[in-house]
């Protein structure tokens, strides 16, 4: 279905309407546990949206990027996304409700990265360093 709407977007010409397409699509590969296929698809949206001053779409992709880092346990990469989000949405102007999500968003990102940098510092790792998870 999303390779579908990618497909039909292609086809009306419109580009803008293609990067949004690609970007649920990256969705879609997220959901399906393909986090490493979504993060390269919503890179290229991200890159392609900023080239094109199309700061709704930047900030759409950058945060849906944010959400498979963290759903990955890259809270660093999480973060900078969500944060990068928030002031895309502040430039637009935005509601202070989509405000608010979006620096709900960040909060408990930085909770879990806080937790996670606690978890390997009581485990003996340096801030910084690799965790035990990556070294075996």
């Amino acid at each position: 279905m999303a390779n579908e709407a990618v497909r039909q977007a292609r086809f009306t010409g419109d580009r803008e309407q293609l990067l949004g397409a690609r970007v649920r699509r990256a969705q879609v590969l997220q959901y399906q546990g393909k986090a490493d296929e979504a993060v390269v698809e919503l890179t290229g949206c991200v890159d392609e949206a900023r080239g094109r001053e199309w700061t709704a779409l930047e900030a759409f992709a950058i945060q849906n990027r944010g959400k498979v880092y963290f759903d990955t346990g890259d809270y660093e990469n999480a973060l900078a996304d969500m944060t990068s989000a928030v002031f895309l949405r502040e430039k637009l102007g935005a509601s202070p409700a989509e405000i608010q999500a979006a620096l709900t968003a960040v909060a408990v990102v930085q909770s879990a990265l806080d937790a996670h940098r606690g978890t390997s510092a009581a485990s003996g790792d340096a801030p910084g360093s690799e965790s035990g998870l990556d070294r075996a």
